[in-house]
């Protein structure tokens, strides 16, 4: 029976058969002795197969993140300590040892500050409130783990994690946003706003939990040390939680250490942009798709694109390309052209806005210098678009109609 125990497909099997009878209806404490020789040892690459399992076969995504919940609970204290050689991962900087610290603060918030008031027989308000709006930092800890480390992870197969675990962040978004607004309401019931609390406090611990047991061994089993410096590099645009690293890592080496599939998607016959990549055909759909009308011209005056949308809004045929600019344009407004084009070249200027009514639209007609990361010119664009639409827009659209 033990040989069959360690036997991994095996006990994915079971695991899976956990939680299906959690599914229906069986409680944490009917199923947890029966599965008590499996839980040791139980790694986060086979939580992360079972959940990915399960959706695979049409559980919804919801679903899943409430059994994984429960999941959780049965497992908690069990879930081995998996290392990779995590002494990049100790290194001050490094994106996971800014998730851990983080971590550490929003516990110490927790415990030491936000616990003790929720315990107390008289409720302060305003302390409370005040240790809400520093919770709420959170959500810059989950922005970076939504945005930096999912796309990596679905980038190598690992689907089922990011979309059951972004649920759970964005169900402890919305119950701290509920205590903060209980807070401002002079009156809403003491007894409510600890009891909404307690439940917001307990999910956070919660996910703090599932993060270090689970997210970050399998994260760092998974991603290269390139990935990581990327990682490290957009963390700031996002910004931190009750922690901010006081210096910035830098990887052992410029190249990983370990020997990853390049993904299909970067190779020959895609234009790489600063962020991204898209094919030529994607690009011109792209700029096509836009409702503007957009034309470029060089440095050294010649017209060398313009885009083809449906809203156009004035015509132009392909014969201009590769044209002088100023021969495209009446005698008499030549001269507007050029010392415009010259404004921008010379540094004078970096754009210039005009606005004219053109039967019954209001166009909105921009020039923009276009200059490469040394600062030098490599052209201008102009951009024109029909504004009267946006100037009618008034009130809120939150939903798809």
């Amino acid at each position: 029976m033990s040989e069959l125990i360690n036997n991994r497909e095996y006990r994915q099997k079971v695991l899976k058969e956990l939680i299906l009878e959690l599914h229906a209806g069986k409680t944490v404490e009917e199923v947890k002795s029966r599965f008590a020789a499996l839980i040791e040892g139980v790694s986060p690459t086979e939580i992360s197969e079972m959940e990915q399992a399960l959706i695979n076969e049409g559980m919804p995504v919801e679903e899943v993140q409430r059994l994984c919940d429960v999941l959780a609970a049965v497992f908690k204290g069990s879930i081995e300590e998996i290392h990779r050689p995590e002494n990049e991962a100790e290194i001050p900087g490094h994106p996971v040892h800014t998730f851990r610290e983080e971590n550490k603060a929003l516990e110490a918030l927790i415990n030491d500050k936000l616990l003790p008031i929720l315990d107390s027989d008289s409720i302060d308000r305003n302390e409370l409130s005040e240790i809400f709006d520093k919770l709420w930092e959170i959500d810059k800890h989950y922005s970076r783990k939504e945005n930096l480390l999912f796309p990596y992870m679905e980038k190598y197969g690992i689907t089922a994690p990011p979309k059951v675990m972004w649920g759970v962040d964005d169900e402890i978004r919305e119950q701290i946003k509920e205590v903060i607004a209980l807070l401002k309401d002079n009156k809403a019931d003491k007894t409510l706003i600890v009891e909404k609390a307690k439940a917001t406090v307990e999910r956070v611990s919660e996910m703090i939990y599932k993060e270090e047991n689970i997210l970050f061994p399998m994260v760092l089993e998974t991603l290269s040390i390139d990935e990581w410096a990327e990682i490290e590099q957009a963390s700031d645009e996002i910004g931190y939680c009750l922690y901010k690293p006081t210096m910035r890592w830098l990887p052992i080496s410029e190249k990983a250490e370990k020997t990853q599939a390049t993904p299909d998607a970067i190779s020959e016959g895609y234009v790489h942009f600063d962020a991204g990549y898209m094919t030529p055909e994607e690009i011109n759909a792209l700029l096509n798709t836009l409702p503007i009308d957009m034309t470029f011209v060089d440095k050294e005056g010649k017209v060398k694109y313009f885009s083809q949308g449906k809203e156009r809004i004035f015509a132009r045929p392909k014969t201009i390309i590769g044209r002088e600019v100023g021969n495209c344009h009446p005698p008499a407004s030549v001269h507007i052209v050029e010392g415009i084009v010259n404004d921008l070249k010379s540094g004078k200027k970096d754009h210039e806005d005009f606005w004219i009514k053109l039967g019954d639209k209001y166009v909105l007609i921009r020039y923009f210098a276009v200059r490469n990361a040394k600062g030098e010119y490599l052209g201008t664009v102009e951009v024109s678009q029909d504004i009267k639409p946006i100037q009618e827009i008034s009130g809120e659209k939150r939903l798809v109609e």
